[in-house]
């Protein structure tokens, strides 16, 4: 999905940026010292793009996720690689708290200039799709983020380097690639902000009725041009998207309330159970009754026993990057 591009700003002394927030992503500070930080504009809470490469870790919260033609939830723990000009965009339900880090480092940079970097380069390549990160990886990337607030200088970009080093090294099963496109966008277009309007409405609207004439009168477009600009920018059909959001408020339907299958159908927009079923079955390759059973499951803690495993070591990186006082 295309959206406006941020311009972003290293502070100065810095060769990337780091974010925190503890409330909203519209309530964002770049994070210059231990000491000092400083609001800016936050852009996540909405469609965008910018040249930097993100690294976006979620602490608190949930929601949904949309980076490229991906849809998708997130919670406490996510945490995502997006490429450089990747739209992308989170959509919170209530208080989220995370970090993030900003960083370009196009082809002229001295940072190639190091031979140990050039393994990031497939990295770099693949990260135009997004990336979720998970498992043991997620663990110890989250650790690290959570170091950078409380570090200056060389340390700080020290960080980040190990944190790169993790990425190359990850295992395949600890990255997954999200949007099935790669976006490369330019600056600007002027459907960008027309397109982002007609997602704003449908994510609004989503379990209503949602008519195409309505769309065509939002965005002031012909039928033909709207199809050819929304899946252009989107990587969808206007129905696909519409479908894709009502699934994925179903799915949390099913894991969190105990309402029927019919009801959950009706109240995410869907106006026939039979359609939701097949949809389902197509999507999530079980149907809702499954799904809701499997979550459920999975969900159970395990039986409590006496471990007599040794407990994990700090990640060794860690430890020797931030030994005890």
């Amino acid at each position: 999905m295309r959206g406006i591009r941020e311009k972003i700003l290293p502070p100065g002394g810095h060769s990337f940026r780091l974010l925190k927030w503890d409330r909203s992503l519209g309530e964002v500070e770049t994070i210059i010292s231990p000491q000092q930080s400083v609001r800016v504009a936050g852009a996540g809470n909405r469609w965008h793009f910018h040249t930097e490469m993100e690294l976006t870790l979620f602490l608190r919260g949930q929601g949904t996720r949309f980076v490229g033609d991906h849809i998708g939830p997130f919670a406490p723990g996510d945490l995502v690689l997006l490429g450089e000009r990747l739209p992308h965009y989170w959509h919170t339900n209530g208080v989220t708290s995370g970090l993030s880090i900003q960083f370009h480092f196009p082809m002229d940079h001295p940072f190639w200039g190091f031979p140990e970097n050039l393994s990031t380069a497939e990295l770099f390549q693949r990260s135009g799709h997004g990336m979720a990160i998970s498992g043991k990886t997620a663990q110890v990337i989250s650790q690290l983020m959570q170091e950078l607030p409380k570090n200056t200088g060389a340390a700080q970009l020290g960080i980040l380097l190990i944190i790169l080093a993790r990425l190359v090294a990850a295992p395949q099963p600890d990255l997954k690639l999200l949007s099935g496109g790669a976006f490369n966008l330019p600056n600007e277009s002027p459907h960008q902000e027309i397109i982002a309007k007609a997602v704003r409405h449908l994510i609004a609207n989503f379990r209503e009725e949602v008519r195409l004439e309505d769309l065509l009168k939002l965005t002031r477009m012909s039928r033909p041009t709207f199809a050819r600009q929304f899946k252009k920018h989107s990587g969808h059909s206007y129905s696909s998207f519409l479908n894709k959001l009502r699934l994925q408020a179903a799915c949390r339907e099913l894991e969190k309330s105990e309402r029927g299958i019919l009801d959950i159908s009706l109240a995410c927009g869907f106006p026939h159970v039979s359609f939701f079923n097949r949809l389902f079955r197509r999507e999530m390759k079980c149907n809702p009754t499954e799904f809701r059973l499997r979550v459920r499951s999975s969900d159970k803690p395990a039986p409590s026993k006496k471990s007599t495993a040794p407990q994990a070591e700090p990640d060794p990186s860690i430890r020797s990057l931030f030994p005890p006082a």
